[in-house]
Parts: structure tokens; sequence; C-alpha cells
């Protein structure tokens, strides 16, 4: 590995924490933006808690004046390096008044109080978490530091829009400044500074009214420009439900009289549960028929839900430290996926999540960026904020609800809610109070200690004289660098035994696995049966069973859970995609299976059908490779498997598609799948040839009723080169020009195209509509073009990759260090590609200048010598 670099930033550890010396008890602030700077004037009422001197945490801001107790500071009374202003000597109680200059007008990196947008369509926003709130002003910028706060803004009446959290105390004109006015607003909820928010803009408000289950009426507020407020609907609509579907299942009603929500188009995450005022990227929050695919409309829906559930898991219970982000992520993933399985097929949705996690965390786990849920130490907390993190977070949490059972997690949940409303707590704080029925939930703190995806090997036994089936099942976890020999962890088994000769189900069981191998034995069972293992994913492991491709094939005809059809056809799949990792399956069974379950389940749940036919993601299939990856070879199985289900269910797709007719839109659940199924059902025809599926890919797009149905079809005819796609790639431009989530997808169905060259990325990003500063469009073409690993992993497309992290470095390190993370598994592939992703990473690595993308680096290059 190379040598760290002399510039290599501080490590921070769990182990080093320590509370702070002081705790703050009101801030009042005072935020006045003008044309070129802001002015922000804070008074802090300060306690000691503990010996040491006084911190604060400062970035990016010009200290004017700094006053304690009345008195001020000269420079020689407090210091101010890397970052802190320290203040030595302070007494037990202490005002502090600060006064400093920022300047969002400049600030790229979309941290603190930055602007987003230009000309009318300016705004400026806040993003705090995790540790924005540094450069707004100087403060104790942790977590476990919490405060109540009032705010006053100030500015230009050309910004009519002035929110901060809370509710609204006061507004008016600014005395002698007719053309300034102010808002003050007042949040009496104890929060961390990483919380706060505020919006200076010229917006427009639809709104609407929620009476909670304590009789409180909620004003809801969806803020946007004004030629997106008519994309807010959907929005509103499921702010509602999740408010309703929160206080029905966990028995949690809103706390305050206000509940705001801001689109903004120039923003590093999804959305931001900052208390009663949540920042939304745009296209989290925006949704229309015309503009929006069913897929993001979705998750519109819960995104919106998994914000408003923070209000209790994240925000009246807050964590410790930032060691702690699973606390609340893991949980509330938990709780949207949860909402979500509510508002559609359960089974889909499960497809999705594990879809996901297999696709990104799993291959995280395996690679060099491999880290427990936990932490043990960052460089910059920017960069956990990952799917191991969330994703693997909420299947520990889902883990812990099925071996508890739903009354038992409904304790459990009650009783964390009831022991640290307002306060800052630990992943052990929430196991203890989930354990108040079951001492062994707190066993499974391992999950987030110990990094790696067990897998789960097994075989089964059947005595046919005592009519028993012995299950023998044993767990295995790759051992990662830095970190201690695995353990056994409990691990949850939903199985259950299908007859062969009925196909019914003759017992059901969830196994614990928390040994390093173990047996359980099942009695009375008539006959060998068909054993399906880990139901409805009951644990995030992968599965070795010792199956028979006959009977995998026998469960996608039978299972009655919906997901393992689904999963079954995962592993027959894989079975047939890694013959060279020591598997070998034929793709007959597979096939013939398929043929056979499609048409009836097409009929029954067309959204189950479409899933049925997908294949594992060329970076799922990389994750299982551990040397010699070879791109070409990867991406030649997965086309020639696809092509082979397109021909052998050829004479299906006709009549499929025509019993897929185009309708008036409709929104339900059934109406969704149905688009799915059709866009699937087009692409399967293009690829297979049949006779006019080009004209229906042309018509389905001309005559299309939602983004859904014309989207796919333009996708399908750029994916399979049809001959007049570059018209219809124009037209949609055309079409959408004004509308910048549309031109997303119009950059993104170019970017991921399966036939995209390096030329296609290069004008892409070069073209007049593309723009470095807003997050969105730049993941529009470099993520998209990075599922094309066969283009990515070349000396140009390398070329290209770094080359924009190395210009976003500077101006959104946060944006370089996760696209950045991408190249990871470089270690894999076959030579020569394997030394040249490494030479390039070097070359990266003497160009980094942010800690983001050099821990990254540091990271990725340890899988050198991996």
């Amino acid at each position: 590995m190379p040598d760290v670099p002399p510039h290599a930033p501080h490590k921070i550890n769990l182990k080093d924490y320590q509370k702070p010396s002081f705790d703050v008890v009101t801030v009042d602030l005072d935020i006045k933006l003008f044309e070129a700077y802001a002015q922000v004037d804070s008074t802090l009422q300060m306690v000691r808690q503990t010996a040491g001197d006084l911190v604060l945490f400062g970035e990016d801001l010009e200290l004017l004046a700094i006053s304690m107790n009345g008195d001020q500071l000269a420079i020689g009374d407090y210091q101010q390096e890397a970052g802190k202003l320290t203040i030595v000597n302070a007494p037990d109680q202490v005002t502090l008044e600060i006064q400093v200059r920022i300047c969002p007008q400049t600030n790229t990196a979309l941290e603190g109080f930055y602007m987003a947008g230009s000309g009318d369509d300016t705004m400026f926003v806040t993003q705090c978490e995790p540790e924005g709130f540094r450069k707004i002003t100087f403060y104790p910028d942790r977590p476990d530091v919490l405060a109540i706060f009032t705010t006053r803004l100030e500015a230009d009446k050309r910004y009519p829009t002035l929110l901060a959290n809370g509710n609204l105390v006061e507004a008016g004109e600014v005395a002698d400044e007719p053309s300034r006015h102010y808002a003050i607003w007042h949040d009496p909820t104890n929060k961390p500074s990483y919380l706060f928010a505020c919006v200076v803009a010229d917006l427009d408000v639809l709104t609407d009214v929620y009476t909670t289950s304590e009789g409180r009426e909620v004003a809801l507020e969806l803020y946007a420009k004004s030629a997106d407020i008519d994309k807010c609907d959907v929005g509103m609509q499921a702010l509602k439900d999740a408010m309703e579907w929160d206080e029905v299942n966990y028995g949690r009603a809103y706390d305050l009289d206000r509940y705001m929500i801001v689109a903004v188009s120039q923003f590093n995450m999804g959305a931001m549960e900052n208390k009663g005022l949540n920042i939304f990227n745009t296209a989290c929050v925006l949704s229309s028929p015309e503009t929006t695919t069913d897929a993001r409309s979705f998750s519109v829906k819960a995104i919106i839900a998994h914000e408003y559930f923070h209000n209790w898991t994240g925000n009246r219970i807050t964590c410790r430290d930032w060691f702690q982000l699973c606390l609340k992520e893991g949980f509330t993933v938990y709780r949207d996926q949860s909402f979500s399985a509510d508002q559609q097929s359960s089974a889909v949705q499960r497809i999705d999540d594990v879809a996901t996690l297999r696709a990104h965390q799993f291959s995280e786990d395996a690679g060099p960026l491999a880290h427990p849920v936990r932490p043990e130490s960052f460089v910059e907390i920017n960069n956990f904020y990952t799917t191991t993190v969330y994703e693997k977070g909420a299947e520990i949490v889902r883990m812990i609800a099925n071996t508890l059972g739903p009354v038992d997690f409904r304790k459990g949940t009650d009783e964390y809610f009831r022991r640290y409303d307002g306060q800052a707590v630990t992943v052990e704080d929430f196991l203890s109070a989930l354990s108040i029925t079951d001492d062994k939930i707190e066993e499974f703190i391992d999950w987030y200690r110990q990094p790696g995806t067990p897998v789960v090997s097994g075989h089964q036994d059947y005595d046919d004289a005592a009519q028993t089936l012995t299950i023998t099942l044993s767990q295995q976890t790759r051992h990662v660098s830095g970190f201690e020999a695995p353990k056994p962890l409990p691990i949850p088994v939903a199985t259950a035994l299908f007859d062969k000769d009925s196909g019914d189900i003759v017992a059901e069981r969830m196994l614990l696995l928390d040994e390093a191998t173990q047996t359980f034995v099942f009695e009375g069972v008539a006959s060998d049966p068909v054993v399906s293992l880990l139901r409805d994913f009951s644990a995030p492991v992968q599965l070795n069973y010792d199956y028979q491709d006959e009977d995998l094939a026998f469960l996608l005809k039978h299972e009655t859970n919906g997901f393992n059809r689904w999963q079954v056809t995962q592993m027959l799949v894989n079975r047939i995609l890694l013959q060279g990792q020591g598997t070998k399956s034929s793709p007959d069974i597979y096939l013939q299976a398929l043929a056979q379950t499609l048409p009836v389940l097409a009929a029954d749940d067309a959204m189950l059908a479409a899933r049925l036919l997908d294949i594992p993601s060329a970076q799922e299939l990389a994750s299982a490779i551990h040397k010699d990856y070879d791109p070409e070879l990867i991406k030649a199985q997965r086309e020639g498997l696809y092509q082979q289900v397109a021909e052998a269910l050829q004479d299906q797709w006709a009549a499929l598609y025509k019993q897929l007719p185009m309708q008036s839109y409709d929104d339900s659940a059934d109406a969704r799948g149905t688009r799915a199924l059709r866009n699937v059902v087009l692409d399967m025809a293009l690829t297979a040839n049949v006779k006019g599926a080009v004209e229906w890919a042309q018509q389905q797009y001309d005559n299309a009723s939602c983004m859904t149905e014309r989207f796919g079809a333009l996708k399908a005819m750029v994916n399979h080169q049809v001959a007049n796609a570059s018209e219809y790639l124009t037209d949609f431009y055309t079409r959408f020009q004004a509308n910048d989530l549309v031109i997303d997808l119009w950059f993104s169905v170019q970017a991921s195209a399966d036939n995209v060259s390096t030329e296609v990325i290069q004008a892409l990003l070069e073209h007049e509509d593309f723009d470095w500063n807003t997050p969105n469009r730049v993941r529009s073409v470099i993520s998209a073009f990075s599922s094309q690993p066969t283009v990515l992993w070349t000396q140009e497309g390398l070329d290209i990759y770094t080359s924009v992290i190395k210009k976003l470095d500077d101006a959104n390190p946060v944006l370089a260090s996760r696209l950045l993370q991408v190249l990871a598994r470089w270690n894999t592939l076959a030579e020569p590609r394997r030394q040249m992703a490494h030479d390039k990473l070097v070359d990266l690595q003497k160009h980094a200048a942010s800690k983001h993308v050099l821990e990254s680096l540091d990271s990725v290059l340890k899988a050198e010598n991996g």
C-alpha cells in the first residue's frame, strides 16, 4: 500500500468519546442576509457539565466579536486554531455572545448555510448534518449537546419566505429599512445543532391540516418554486399517510403546531429531517404522473415518510455521537420500509429492499470499504452515510422485530420512547429497551460491531422411519483486516417445509442460528419435504444451502411467500451466471419453471411477475467475485441469459403485452404493477426480435399517459439501438427542457445505455445543460455511467471518472468522496485492468485535498494488500 500522505487528517475513535465540558441551555440566533455575505449573531447560555476547557467548533467563519458574561474577549483570552475556538478557565455558567461573517453565496460544498440556484430561482438554505452548523457560527457542534433554539432571520423583501425550526413567533418589516423584513421562530424542543434549519427564498406553498390522535391541529406546508407547486400533492398526501401510520403502529403523534417541507434543487442528500422544517432534494419530493416515473413517485412517498418518522427516531431521541448514526437511520429505514410495504405489495417492497442491499451493501461488505454498522473510527463522518449504516442497520432492527414478534417488539419500542425521549443515546440503550421481554436481544450488539456478510450454509437429512427432518446450518463471516476475528451471530432463519406432492406447507418455524454450527429437528414430517429457508429475507446473509435445481424450481411454483419466489429465481440465475465461482447449473430448469409460472402470476400480481424476470446487476454479480473479475465476461453472461429468457418465452410476449393495455393514469398498486410488467415485456420482446415490438415501443412513447410508460419506451429504444431512437431522445428533451428532474432522466438514459461509450459520457459532461453545482445532474451522468463496468474499467473511462472526482474535490468533497467509493473493488479486477485502476487511484491520491476524499482513498487503496 502506498504511504499515507503527510497531510492525512486526524482519525476520531469511538473509544475516545468523552462528554462535552459544557452543555448549552438556550441558543438565540440572529442571521442577517446581505448581498455578498451574511452576519450571524449568536447568544449561548451554557452550563458546565465536566472539568475542561470550553470548546467551540467553527469552519470558514470570520470572527468579528466575542464576549463572555458581558465582557469583550481579546485575542489572548481564547485560542482559535484547526477549526476550534477554545476558552480556558471559563466559569461554570457562561453567556457567550459571538458575531461572525459567512459567505453563503460562494459556498459550493452545500454544507452549512449556502446559496442554491441562480437568478429568480435563488434561495438560501442550510444543511447541518452531520457537522454543518459549525460553518454558520462557533458552537459545540456535536449531537449530544441539545438546546432550545430561537432564530431571527432578516433579508431583503425579494425573499419573502423566511423559515426556521419550530413555531413562528413574530414577523414584520425592519425598522428604518423598508426594503428588508424579518421573522422570528422558536423551537420549544431540545435539539442538537445538526437539526437546525433555515430557508430564505421566494417560494409558493401548498397547505393542508392534520389533526393528531392527541387532538393537536398541525398546519402542513410544502414549499417549492412556483413552477413546481403543482407537483407537491403526492408529497402532501404521503405526509398525512405517514403521520397516521406512525400513530397507529408506534403510538407516536407529532408535537409541534407546524410541519414544513422545502424543495431544493441543489442538495447533496435525499432529504434532511430538521425538526419541523425538512429540507428535501427536489427529486425526493416533487412528483406528477407526467414528469415522474412510478418508481420515483413511490420513492417520494417513502422518503417523505422516512423524514417524518425521524421526528421520534432521530429528533426526539437522537445519537450520543456520530458513531451511533445507525441508531437513528437503521430504525427509521426499517420504519419507512414497513410503511411502504403497507402501501403496495409487501413482497415487492421486500424485493426492492433486498435487491438494494445485495447490489450495494453486500458489495461494500465484500471489499475494502467494509465496516461495522456502528463504525469504530472515522476521519470524515460524511463517508459513513453508507448502505451498511442505513440498509444493514435496518435489517438488524428487522431481525430483532422478527425474533420478538409484533406484540413484544411494540412493548420494546414503547419502552425506548418512554426512557429516552429528549436524550442523546447509544445502540446499547436501544437494545436495552427492546430486551425488556427477552434479554437475548442484547446479543444482537455483535451485529453492530462486526463487519462482513455472514454466509449460512446447510443441508438436510430425512429419517423416514422416525418421520423427522434434521436441518444442519452453519455460519461463517469473512475476517476483515483491522478487526477481531468474527464470532457467531444470532441469525433468525424463517423456515417452511413444503410437501413435494401437494405443494402445501406442512411446518413453519423461525430458527435461531447463534452458534457456528447447529442442528434443528422437525418431528412428525410424513415425507421428505422441500425446505424453504430465509423466508422474507429474515436475516442479511448469503444462503448456500444444498438445494438441487429441481428444489428451487419447485419453490418458484409453490412458494406462498412472494419474496421467496423471487429469491429462488435469483438463486437459480446466480448458479447459471457464476459458473466459474463454484456453481454449475443449466438454464433449462429455470427457463421451464419461469415459462410455467409467469403467465399465471402476471394475471394475479403483475408487479411481482415483473420482478421474477430480474437478472442480478453487474455490481451484485461482481461482489461475488474476489479475484480476476472480468467485466466483459460478466456482461456477456448476463446478456446471454437475458437473451435466452427472451427467446424461450418469445411466444408469450405478444399475448402478455396485449393483456397489459395502456389506460388512463391510476396510482393504485395494480396499475403500477401493470405498467412495470408492460415495460419489462416490451424490453424482452425487443431482445427476442418479436415482430412488431419496435412499433409497440414507438406507440407506447407517443400515446403514453404517464412518465413510466414514456420513459420505459424511450429506455428500451435507446438500449436496443432502435433506428430512430435519437429522434425520440430529441423529442423527449424538447418536451421537458424546462423540467430539471426530467432532463436528469434524459442524461441518465444515455449515460447508462448498454452501448454507451466514453465519447457519449464526455459529450454529456460538456452539454450546455450539465451543471457541476447540482448533485442531481452530476449523478444523472456519473452514477449512471458507473453502472456500465465494461466502459468504466477502461483507461478512458477511469480518466473521465477520476477527473470528475478531482474537479469536485474542492467544490463539493462530500459528493466527490461518495462517487469515489464506486471504485473500491478495483483489486478484484483481472489484469491489466487491475494495475491500470491502481495507477489511477494512486495518481488521484497525489492530487486529493479534502479529508473526505483522502479517507476514502486510504480505505480503497488498502485493498492492494487485501
